[in-house]
């Protein structure tokens, strides 16, 4: 027995078959197994001879099992089957080295110990670790096939199987990822199942009532040492709590209590020892494998540290080669000439299998290199196409001529350069990537067709969008009963053009009729929506447009000159006038007519609820019949043409006039206003009674003339403050502000009255100094007289009302 600080170990069995009782026992002793109870776990380990075993579980478990000495060549190192346990792993685990399968130094004498100590192994352990080179992957007899289809058939038929876990270790793996490795180890575990002859018991149980299967992969241990160790650390953690549910053995079954292993064991021994149905294959197929596999292994290693495979697989990564075919098939041919040569005395037939294998390898090796040198000729073939079709549509070629030679032209480079990569030993197919690259040049050529057409489409998206846009709009800012007839002849007109050539642009295309027609259906659907569009936006100002109308109808004259209210024009009649254009303005706005069969009596009704409705024959309809603009549709318009409806109609013509009462009252206060400014005579009945009543005035002023001298004074100096005061014009805004405004302005008048009267007085006095006194009087007077009349005189003439006594 061995010890050491952190593990123990013995040789279970030795080489000859014989069960070691007393180092068991000591063993459990040393460990302290019996206190584990059912807490405990047996992992064991299978696989050819010189795999790696050893070396796995000292790095896996930490234990100290002998490992083969690389420099004193391949050979068995590990006899019979040794157990350990490993250390820092909870709960205790034992850990059980067994013989490498295939081993040479077991000769035709066989006495089938691998495959006993194989089925001892599923027997016994919780975990089985079965050790496998990963191209050995897919193989019959150095995947241990045959070995686990015999042990499995014994095993049905000398115990009770249990739950048992079969991981499967895959060492030195490959570029080939662990996703494509594992279904095939699955299938292979499959079909072994499938093929036992198993007892009526378990016809029909299935491989996961008794076996869980998983898969790891491990780095080159050799080569790779660093990930190696890595990667065993990554599993180590697996094996911790193993027999707790979710773990590795976490639901086997038919655990024997940890003081009864010695004893349960060596009779499962026994048993397997008395039976004689385990049979070995023949010795020379067993060393025609075995060697055919070395030199198989050291001719696809010498081929992987060729430096010509090295450069020609580095310089294919950059860009293409020429010659790479040849160059790479040459290197083969020597790698499988080598090969034949030093197993040419094996087992054909184990021969044969294994340079299948290698050829497989040496393939899977180089088919990166190849696939890359066909990228680049892909790539390269793309970007010529490219620059080819480019050049050709800049040169004015049709597009479906240009696309079809420029494709014709590359494919035709594409097969040459295609024949250069060929590697002769495979019968690798290029159409894949031939199809790859019609699919790249079709998708490129799909895209400039549809950037060309988006291109040509936008073009005469705008020639429609300036043809239309504006007449349009002009045709409904003058709406009228012919505005939507010019609307449809302008939209048929452009709409007809535009298709016209748009068609015989899409000529050159070479698409078929039903996408052509779609997209020149998407044209004729982009000329309505433009002019339905702009039908909408100018709907949504239709309440400024009736207010303009209405301002200009009724505002100016029929020469479009303002309007002077004299008292002369039919306010009421202007009004009307004006409201039924700004009326006829709304029903052409209220709904689309683009088509030929669209009619609608839309002028009508609103005529009827809106314009010619009285007071009286309102109250009389809504008692007979329902309002026609209470609804929100309109009688023969679809609501995917209706722009307005009736109730917004209703709505917009209650706002319309409310927001145009103000100027017609305007108008009647301005006409009012100037009827009484022209109206200065008082009535004849206040004549008549003037003259009744004022006989004795009348008559004292004649007995009296001087009184009339002084009424004439009076009348001129009224008459200059009444220009002066421009009272006609002060109450022309009303009766209030004009009072307001003339108090304001009547004491500085006055004032301004004497002050002139005065100059004028002094002025005759000044220039005739030596006159008399009555002369002087006399004289200023008739100065203050003729003054006042030639004032009056201009004011009738209205030559001049700022200063009415200013001497001429």
């Amino acid at each position: 027995m061995a010890n050491s600080e952190t593990c123990c170990s013995t040789q279970l069995i030795d080489g000859d078959g014989t069960f070691n009782v007393f180092g068991v026992e000591n063993f459990m002793k040393e460990v302290k197994l019996a206190e584990c109870g059912l807490s405990y776990a047996v992992v064991s380990i299978m696989g050819p001879q010189s795999s790696g075993k050893s070396t796995l579980l000292n790095h896996l478990f930490g234990t100290n099992f002998r490992e083969m000495d690389a420099f004193k060549g391949r050979s068995q190192t590990t006899k019979g089957i040794w157990m350990a346990r490993c250390a820092g792993i909870e709960p205790c685990t034992l850990v059980m080295d067994l013989e490498g399968t295939d081993g040479r130094e077991r000769g035709e004498d066989d006495t089938a110990f691998e495959k006993q100590s194989a089925l001892f192994a599923l027997a016994v352990s919780d975990i089985v670790l079965i050790n496998m080179w990963c191209h050995d992957i897919g193989r019959e007899q150095a995947a241990n096939k045959p070995l686990l289809k015999t042990v499995f058939q014994v095993m049905m038929r000398l115990f009770s199987p249990r739950k048992t876990t079969l991981l499967f270790v895959i060492r030195d793996k490959t570029r080939t990822p662990l996703e494509n490795l594992e279904p095939v180890l699955r299938e292979d575990i499959q079909k072994i199942w499938d093929s036992v002859p198993k007892p009526q018991a378990h016809k029909e149980t299935p491989l996961s009532e008794f076996f869980n299967v998983e898969v790891v992969a491990l780095s080159s241990y050799e080569e790779k040492e660093e990930q190696f160790k890595d990667q065993v650390a990554s599993l180590r953690q697996r094996f911790h709590h193993s027999i707790a549910p979710g773990g590795l053995a976490g639901d086997r079954r038919g655990v024997v209590p940890a003081s009864g292993f010695s004893f349960s064991s060596e009779h499962i021994w026994k048993v397997i020892k008395e039976n004689k149905d385990l049979d070995l294959p023949a010795h020379k197929v067993m060393v025609a494998t075995v060697r055919c596999e070395e030199i198989a292994n050291e001719k696809y290693v010498s081929f992987v540290a060729n430096e010509d495979w090295c450069q020609l697989e580095e310089a294919v990564q950059s860009g293409p080669i020429p010659g790479f075919g040849k160059k790479l098939s040459s290197l083969l041919d020597i790698c499988f000439s080598e090969y034949d040569a030093e197993a040419t005395y094996f087992d054909e037939g184990v021969r044969s299998s294994k340079q299948k294998q290698l050829q497989e390898k040496l393939f899977q090796l180089v088919q990166p290199a190849f696939q890359s040198a066909l990228g680049h000729i892909r790539s390269g073939t793309l970007d010529k196409f490219k620059e080819a079709f480019d050049k050709t549509l800049k040169g004015g070629e049709g597009f479906s001529v240009a696309a079809n030679n420029c494709i014709g032209s590359c494919m035709v480079q594409f097969d040459e350069a295609c024949t250069d990569v060929v590697i002769e030993q495979t019968n690798w197919d290029t159409s894949k990537v031939r199809e790859k690259l019609l699919r790249d040049i079709d998708a490129h050529v799909a895209t400039v067709r549809a950037t060309k057409i988006s291109e040509l489409t936008s073009s005469y998206e705008e020639k429609l969008k300036q043809a239309l846009s504006g007449p349009v709009e002009a045709l409904l800012d003058g709406a009228n009963s012919d505005t939507w007839p010019s609307i449809r002849n302008l939209f048929r007109r452009e709409t007809e053009s535009a298709v016209s050539g748009f068609s015989a642009a899409l000529t050159g295309f070479d698409m078929d009729e039903e996408t052509r027609q779609k997209i020149i259906l998407s044209l004729e659907d982009y000329a309505r929506g433009l002019v339905e569009g702009k039908a909408r936006e100018e709907a949504g100002r239709v309440l400024i447009r009736m207010k303009d109308r209405f301002t200009m109808l009724f505002s100016h004259d029929s020469d479009s000159m303002p309007r002077v209210w004299t008292g002369k024009e039919d306010i009421r009649a202007i009004t009307k006038t004006a409201r039924s254009s700004s009326l006829k303005l709304l029903s052409v706005m209220a709904a689309i007519r683009l088509d030929d069969d669209d009619t609608d009596n839309i002028e009508k009704v609103l005529a009827v609820a809106l314009v010619d409705s009285s007071p009286n024959s309102n109250a009389t309809r809504s008692m007979t019949m329902v309002d026609p603009l209470a609804s929100s549709s309109w009688e023969q318009v679809s609501s995917s043409k209706t722009l307005i409806t009736p109730v917004q109609c209703k709505s917009l013509w209650r706002q319309f006039k409310t927001e145009t009462e103000y100027s017609v009252s305007q108008a009647i206060s301005a006409q009012e206003a100037n009827k009484r400014n022209n109206n200065w005579l008082p009535p004849p009945w206040a004549i008549v009674a003037l003259v009744i009543l004022g006989f004795n005035e009348f008559m004292t002023l004649l007995r009296n003339p001087l009184y009339l001298g002084v009424i004439f004074v009076g009348f001129l100096l009224i008459k200059a403050l009444w220009v002066q005061l421009d009272v006609s014009g002060e109450f022309r805004n009303g009766a209030l502000p004009g009072i307001i405004s003339l108090s304001s302005k009547f004491i500085p008048t006055i004032m301004n009255l004497m002050k002139k009267l005065a100059e004028e007085g002094q002025n005759p006095a000044a220039n005739n100094p030596q006159r008399t006194p009555s002369k002087s009087s006399y004289n200023e007077g008739h100065a203050v007289s003729s003054s006042a009349s030639s004032n009056l005189t201009r004011l009738d003439n209205g030559t001049e009302y700022a200063s009415p006594l200013k001497d001429d």
